[in-house]
């Protein structure tokens, strides 16, 4: 399976993965692109079934993370830094755990080591299945923003929720099901990174109770608590980039 990705920024510099939420493509951190380009290559991909990246199978949490190292072989990128959000969090919690020696650390975002419930992902990759992405596009306001957000940003609200309509129903359920599954609660004490978790004080799924859990876990870790709900990066972009370069440049 071919990920599409986009590695952009001055050559010889160090690499910044980052990795989309579920139902975005890597177009969702463009509000972080101008702050990393200017002293880190950026390398963005769209996640398994999303976007450009076109695929039906069924994934779980390992194969999301293998599909990154997967992107960072075929882009020529032996070490970076990670960032993801949501799912793409988990999926650097994993890597964090199993897969270190390629990471230089890994950034956490609006995530949790299990996310949700098993029962309400398999319902949710049902309704996809079963009606389309619509629904999962009316409702997603709520669950991404705060309600000033989207009432003063509607544009941007409204793009985001134009490409998960456009998500492919399969893609975006097999991604479910990889969430529904997906544990770390018991591993990620092992993790010897340096990590930051990054939360947003509004965020109806992803607590910031859940990366205080996180950071408890993790020994010389790092928590910022953002005034956001779910996509962080989005609802409070000059905050995130402050926190994430602060991070990533005094790790270098």
């Amino acid at each position: 399976m071919s990920h599409y990705y986009q590695l952009e920024g001055p050559s010889g510099a160090p690499v910044v993965v980052l990795s989309n939420s579920l139902g975005t493509t890597f177009e969702m951190w463009q509000p972080q692109m101008a702050a990393l380009l200017e002293n880190f290559r950026v390398l963005r991909y769209d996640t398994h079934g999303h976007g450009r990246t076109l695929n039906n199978e069924k994934t779980t949490l390992p194969q999301l993370a293998e599909d990154v190292l997967s992107v960072m072989d075929d882009a020529g990128v032996r070490q970076a830094h990670f960032c993801g959000i949501s799912m793409g969090g988990l999926t650097g919690l994993w890597l964090a755990r199993f897969a270190p020696e390629r990471f230089l650390s890994v950034t956490v975002a609006n995530s949790a080591a299990k996310i949700g419930e098993q029962s309400g992902w398999l319902e949710r990759a049902r309704t996809v299945r079963h009606e389309g992405m619509e629904a999962i596009a009316k409702s997603a306001p709520s669950r991404w923003f705060t309600d000033g957000f989207v009432k003063h940003h509607s544009a941007q609200v409204e793009a985001l929720c134009s490409t998960l309509a456009q998500i492919n129903p399969e893609g975006y359920a097999s991604c479910c099901e990889a969430l529904a599954a997906a544990d770390l609660r018991g591993e990620i004490g092992s993790i010897t990174l340096p990590m930051l978790f990054i939360a947003g004080v509004d965020d109806p799924v992803c607590s910031v109770a859940d990366s205080e859990f996180m950071q408890k876990q993790i020994s010389h870790s790092h928590l910022v608590t953002l005034k956001a709900s779910h996509l962080s990066s989005i609802e409070d972009a000059h905050a995130f980039n402050v926190a994430l370069l602060n991070f990533i440049q005094q790790d270098d």
